[in-house]
């Protein structure tokens, strides 16, 4: 497969048929002049040594070289291209919930970002491995065929909103059936269905469907995202929560039964996310005791770098160029490679082109801060890959391809390439930056202790930074104020179950004294009339219930109003 890096310099070669026509003008020119001067045939014979074809062969190897100077600009590649590779691994499905009630900020950042940090983790965690995705709501559809293309799985990651599906509400079942007929007719490999949802099940169904999974071979396990006491559902860009048809304000609670019911109905585990990294361990460690079968893969390979080729041919034409003069029987003792100004002007272009052609980590790494630097952070995180390719011992690439991936809000990866930069760099001062910046994505995240860590890394390498000094200092508050509110809300739990024990204990001794009452006590005896009333209202009231159900059966069901979030 032949393909071209920088295409776009192939529009020079429109200057080929120019300076071929202005050349064609420039000959008749020329010839106009001779005859005006004197007979031609006289002319040749004054002439002996003027040759006719020389100068017209001189230009068009000229013409090639130039053509070939273009070409290299262009960066031609060719090579590897495709290659089918033997990898040995399981399939698995990701079907995120994208519902409203994911927007819940019980987990931080949210229960959407967190899962979105997950997958991704998860991705850099496969290596042989296929992946698909699926969002749903109160509706499912395929984000992403199952592949092994792990950068098209994190860009399709990142575009992932609530916004994507109108129909909103939680529909397990439907998502837990696409997933089932989005895997390969593979036989004997692992397939693992992974649902990531709150357990917000507005519709039902799904212990059913996560059965009809399990029993055609695939294990359905279930990422619990939120908190059991719940959350209200913020509303993007107005500062308000959402409500519900009684205007009271949405709480949107973690269903663990329900996902728990999934997961063992799917042959899979339930695995509760919270505000740390055990769930993600406890999930490859799952996904690990599945079978592995060696598959076949079709890989899109680094394309070779072909300019050499090219370069090698535009040098052998100019000097063969120089070789020949213009005129019949030339001296060889007069002859000089490098004596025109013209063909030293060609070589000086010769060699720009092959020197801007095979760029080094450093070129790439120059090229990657001014797509930086212009905003255009997906290109700059591809040219400081590249950089790293090209030498992955050089720390300012896995730096600088931090702040791309930091400025795409990859704060996952961001941070696995600070502490990559971070070991291999040696200048203390920019190790400190590299901390620093891990302090500042961990802070972002509410992660305090991970980010003190980082900062104080960061001052032992730069004690002179007062920023982040003063990010430390902000960090230690808002981690000492963070802690105050778990224990509040621990104490506050702790109050709740007291007061649930205090209220069981007035009812346990009541039923006591009513068992020892009979021994203390008789009861006072009930007059015959008495007894006839009440049997009378029981009855009367036995036939209203009766009549209330017989006209609920009645009228027509209405169809139930569906939730929003």
């Amino acid at each position: 497969m032949f393909r071209f890096e920088d295409p776009i310099y192939l529009y020079l070669l429109v200057l080929i048929p120019i300076l071929a026509l202005v050349r064609f003008v420039s000959y008749r020119n020329q010839k106009k002049r001779l005859r005006k001067f004197g007979d031609p045939a006289l002319l040749k014979a004054l002439m002996p040594d003027v040759s006719r074809f020389r100068p017209s062969v001189k230009f068009w190897i000229l013409e090639g070289a130039l053509a070939l100077l273009i070409v290299m600009l262009a960066r031609p590649q060719m090579g590897t291209k495709i290659n089918h590779e033997k990898r040995v691994g399981i399939e698995t499905i990701i079907a995120m919930d994208i519902s409203n009630s994911m927007r819940a900020e019980d987990i931080v950042p949210s229960r959407l970002d967190r899962s979105k940090m997950m997958v991704e983790n998860l991705v850099d965690h496969f290596s042989n491995d296929k992946i698909g995705l699926i969002v749903f709501a109160g509706d499912a559809f395929v984000q992403l065929p199952i592949t092994s293309d792990y950068v098209s799985a994190k860009m399709f990651l990142s575009s992932i909103d609530p916004s994507m599906i109108a129909t909103q509400g939680t529909d397990i079942a439907t998502a837990i059936d696409m997933a089932t007929h989005s895997f390969t007719q593979e036989e004997g490999i692992g397939k693992a269905i992974v649902v990531i949802t709150d357990g917000e099940d507005h519709e039902g169904g799904a212990v059913e469907a996560a059965q009809a999974a399990k029993d055609n071979g695939m294990r359905v396990y279930v990422l619990g995202v939120g908190s059991v006491n719940g959350a209200p559902v913020p509303i993007p860009g107005t500062g308000d929560y959402m409500k519900d048809n009684s205007g009271n304000t949405v709480m949107s609670a973690l269903n663990e039964d329900m996902c728990k019911q999934v997961a063992q109905a799917g042959g899979g585990a339930y695995i509760h996310v919270e505000n740390n990294s055990a769930a993600q361990e406890q999930l490859d460690n799952e996904l690990d005791k599945l079978a592995k079968k060696e598959t076949t893969t079709t890989i899109y390979s680094e394309f070779d770098e072909q300019f050499q080729a090219f370069g090698i041919l535009a040098v052998l034409l100019l000097i063969l160029e120089i070789c020949i003069y213009d005129r019949r029987n030339p001296l060889l003792k007069k002859i000089s490679l490098f004596g025109g100004k013209k063909n030293v002007a060609v070589m000086l272009l010769l060699l720009v082109a092959v020197a801007s052609s095979a760029q080094t980590d450093r070129q790439y790494i120059r090229q990657g801060n001014r797509q930086f630097h212009t905003g255009d952070y997906a290109n700059a995180e591809v040219s400081y890959r590249k950089a790293i390719e090209k030498n992955p011992k050089n720390p300012q690439a896995a730096f600088n391809l931090g702040n791309a991936l930091m400025a795409q809000k990859k704060d996952s990866a961001a941070v696995e390439q600070y502490e990559n930069a971070s070991k291999l760099e040696t200048n203390p001062l920019r190790k400190a930056q590299a901390f620093h910046n891990i302090g500042v994505v961990c802070q972002s995240h509410k992660m305090y202790g991970e980010a003190i860590e980082a900062y104080k890394n960061a001052l032992r390498l730069n004690p002179n930074d007062d920023e982040t000094r003063y990010n430390l200092v902000l960090c230690k508050h808002q981690k000492q104020k963070q802690d105050q509110n778990r224990q509040n809300q621990q104490g506050n739990d702790d109050k709740k179950e007291d007061n649930k024990k205090d209220q069981q204990k007035p009812e346990e001794n009541k039923d006591k004294k009513d068992e020892q009452k009979p021994q203390e006590q008789q009861k006072p005896q009930m007059s015959k009339e008495n007894a006839e009333q009440l049997l009378n209202a029981a009855i009367q009231n036995e036939k209203q219930t009766q009549d209330k159900l017989k006209k609920a059966q009645q009228q027509p069901q209405r169809r139930k109003i569906e939730k929003n979030w």
